[in-house]
């Protein structure tokens, strides 16, 4: 295609974007897919919504949501507007003038990164792919990958990027549970390999979200998300590192961390806890040690890191041995624990790479009678990692209940629980993330993790 067709194209899509005219696909309706269709839709775009299960996309055209941080409101009038629809045919993608790939990028078992999704959805655009669509990837991945894995399947329609249509990357910010924070107020990166399609790109989410950083590259602004996950992997391991240093000291890292905190320069409190979890952190750094082998770079660092973060949940299991010893004269073996918190952080249903589900078979495995409760989990769906814990059930909240275990082990301080009441009713309580630190009696049987 020549120059003034590649002109001519970007040209009718700019105008389209701008006067929001233009229909945008979602591809992918998580927790990442659904929060951007909302602000799409709430931008005054025409969106439709695609999803491999016929569940959920069913389930939000009746205007309901399948996530506890989108309230079933925001689908309801979404479907009211007549401007948001789900589905699972992939032939309307023809429809759409911008498509945006918000699919997971999962660790295979080998700790490799795993882009089955991306390349999935690509093979799935790909024979719908028309001329002057504009094609992001928001999926979090290694710099290149956007060009040399996602391309070079679009590129099988006989279409080419930059000339036919145009292919960015920006990669997503979503802080699930964070009532701070929405999709349109988080500052978006946006990357393009081209003048043509980096204007493009920006003019897409300058409409969407309030504030656009434009990179010089797809590359660069997949770099800058894998940057944004390892700042927060490695300073969540030295912070779990200097908790194990100071415990030993009788030193509270929590008091330390929010006294540190009052520095207004030069410091940024991070928290330890019983590991790491959720789409990102656990993740992301593994992306980049996987790609810098490629050029024999090391990437130490980031794997002690990694090294450091893995070893959190045998500490906490370590402290809790010591206080049942200590205090009650019990063993592991043959304790009732009851574990609270699954949700890999507090206020969400999002198990995803939860430390709290290796704890759990962890302690099962040692002989410990298990069960968990979490106000936001009720069942345990299925897990790829973790299918010995499928179908368990949440406890009831009540003295005659939780006053049966042993121990109680805090590995995820949702705020919608009272730990007054969980301090009086147990004879132990081990805190991995300061969750009781407002706790007024009882303080004896606390124990910091």
């Amino acid at each position: 295609m020549s120059t003034d067709s590649t002109n001519t194209l970007a040209k009718r899509l700019d105008e389209r974007l701008s006067r929001r005219k233009a229909t945008l696909g979602v591809i992918g309706l998580g927790y990442v897919g659904l929060p951007l269709a909302i602000a799409c839709h709430n931008a005054g775009f025409s969106v439709i919504g695609f999803d491999v299960r016929q569940e959920l996309a069913d389930t939000l055209n009746s205007g309901r949501s399948n996530l506890k941080t989108v309230p079933h409101e925001r689908i309801a009038k979404m479907r009211a507007d007549n401007r948001f629809e789900a589905t699972t045919d992939y032939d309307r993608l023809r429809e759409v003038d911008a498509v945006m790939i918000c699919v997971p990028t999962p660790l295979s078992k080998h700790r490799d990164p795993d882009l089955s999704f991306i390349e999935s959805t690509g093979r799935s655009i790909a024979p719908r792919l028309k001329p002057g669509q504009l094609v992001v990837l928001e999926s979090t991945t290694y710099p290149g990958t956007t060009n040399e894995v996602l391309k070079p399947i679009l590129e099988q329609s006989g279409l080419r990027a930059g000339k036919d249509f145009f292919l960015a990357y920006s990669p997503e910010r979503e802080d699930p549970g964070n009532p701070d924070f929405e999709t349109n107020t988080i500052p978006r990166v946006v990357g393009g390999d081209d003048p043509i399609t980096a204007n493009l790109a920006r003019a897409l989410y300058s409409q969407i979200i309030e504030k656009v950083i434009p990179v010089s590259s797809c590359a660069t602004a997949e770099a800058v998300k894998i940057t944004e996950n390892i700042f927060r992997a490695v300073n969540i391991a030295l912070v779990n590192e200097l908790k194990i240093i100071y415990a030993k000291m009788g030193i509270d890292i929590w008091e330390v961390v929010d006294a540190a905190k009052s520095k207004p320069f030069g410091y940024m409190p991070f928290y330890p806890g019983p590991g790491i979890g959720g789409h990102c952190i656990p993740i992301d750094p593994f992306y980049l040690t996987w790609k810098a082998r490629e050029f024999e770079v090391p990437t130490r660092f980031i794997e002690l890191a990694g090294e450091v973060n893995e070893e959190a949940p045998t500490y906490v299991i370590d402290v809790l041995i010591e206080a049942l010893s200590r205090r009650l004269q019990k063993s592991l073996n043959g304790s009732r624990i009851l574990l609270l918190g699954l949700a890999y952080k507090k206020n969400v249903d999002d198990m995803r790479e939860s430390p709290s589900l290796r704890i759990y078979e962890m302690l099962e495995k040692r002989g410990a009678k298990v069960d968990y409760f979490d106000p936001n989990i009720p069942v345990v769906p299925a897990t790829r990692e973790h299918a010995s814990l499928t179908g368990k059930t949440c406890v009831s909240w009540n003295k005659e209940t939780l006053s049966s275990y042993d121990a109680a082990l805090i590995c995820t301080d949702h705020d919608d629980v009272d730990y007054e009441q969980l301090a009086s009713w147990l004879p132990l309580v081990v805190d991995t993330r300061n969750a009781t630190r407002g706790v007024k009696t009882n303080r004896d049987r606390l124990v910091a993790g």
